[in-house]
């Protein structure tokens, strides 16, 4: 049998991103099974999760769960085989593959639509191999049909930002009637913006850094506060612009952030949690709904592409070879990543 190498960023030793712990690795190029596909990789958005798995931060929830370990999961490429047993997809066919790698299919989370619940799930680039490489297989069911006109990096950050920020707003509730806040405008926030907007509510963007309310306000935000250590101060300034919110959406991975968005929120009204964090204080007698919300299913990720297809959304993005993944991921670290990065391989 021949084996085939390919070129991927391999993670080996969990350590601190400033020390370049992936390395450009020659490795075999995935087996497909017979309901799998073979996919070329165009590009793999880089998340701030990949960084939490890279630098050991997530070890005690259980990520990666193997090493050595090919990180990333927001991909799109082209279908360069396919598995005897798959029916729908062709060779050439291009497609997408979200955090959500695979699942039973068979609990009662995967039979009700939720199967990125399912126990048994596995996730992109902390389970299994994911996108930092020139190939990746996945079988039929978890690959999403991309449109050819999107280009790469466009594409690629539909399948975690645009997900995470899609699913996000839905828990929300939104309507024209609603003021709802995105706590943390990064590569997600300014998606889950824009998604709000579809709604017609009125969106605030409420970030520490001043470009990234810049971007909030450049995707079509009503209007950005600056979040401020002070929480006081914060919500002071937040009832003078605007009022209290009617729903509060957390992408800024703070104990802060968390306890003031709940704070910024009237009675009644809803909190979702995309981060881990948590919550100081909680007052049940102000009857606040407290959610969360992790990527998206497979229905969801198709109806998020067919928003895309059919709106002016946005994905503000940046392309840099996979080569230089260990100074990009360092670069988000340290905030200095406008709206999305995606490496090409």
């Amino acid at each position: 049998m021949i084996h085939v190498d390919m070129q991927a960023m391999l993670l080996s030793k969990l350590a601190s991103i400033e020390s370049s712990p992936l390395k450009m690795t020659s490795v075999l190029q995935p087996k497909i099974k017979r309901d799998e596909l073979l996919v070329e990789v165009e590009a793999c958005g880089v998340c701030r999760s990949n960084l939490h798995v890279i630098e050991g931060d997530w070890k005690r929830h259980g990520a990666p769960s193997i090493l050595p370990i090919i990180p990333g999961h927001e991909i799109v490429g082209f279908v360069k085989k396919i598995g005897d047993s798959v029916k729908k997809v062709k060779i050439g066919d291009r497609v997408g593959i979200q955090p959500l790698y695979s699942s039973c299919l068979k609990c009662e989370y995967c039979r009700n639509g939720r199967e990125n619940l399912c126990e048994s799930a596995e996730i992109t680039g902390e389970s299994v191999n994911g996108g930092y490489a020139e190939f990746i297989s996945i079988s039929e069911p978890f690959a999403t049909p991309v449109p050819d006109s999107f280009k790469p990096e466009y594409a690629a950050p539909l399948f975690c930002p645009g997900i995470t920020a899609y699913k996000a707003v839905k828990a929300s509730e939104p309507n024209r009637s609603k003021t709802i806040g995105i706590f943390g405008v990064g590569g997600v926030g300014h998606i889950a913006i824009q998604i709000a907007k579809l709604s017609h509510a009125r969106v605030i963007a409420i970030s520490r850094s001043k470009s990234h309310l810049k971007l909030g306000e450049s995707v079509g935000a009503d209007s950005s506060i600056e979040l401020l250590d002070d929480s006081k101060q914060f919500l002071q300034n937040l009832k003078k612009e605007e009022g209290l919110l009617d729903s509060a959406i957390i992408f800024a991975p703070s104990d802060k952030a968390i306890n003031s968005a709940i704070k910024s929120v009237k009675k009644g009204g809803i909190i979702v949690i995309c981060v881990f964090g948590k919550i100081p204080e909680f007052h049940f007698y102000e009857e606040k709904i407290v959610k969360g919300s992790v990527i998206g299913s497979r229905e969801d990720m198709r109806e998020l592409v067919k928003i895309a297809e059919e709106s002016d959304l946005k994905v503000i993005s940046k392309a840099f070879p996979l080569k230089e993944a260990n100074q990009v991921l360092a670069g988000l670290k340290n905030s200095k990543i406008y709206g999305r990065a995606v490496l090409l391989p």
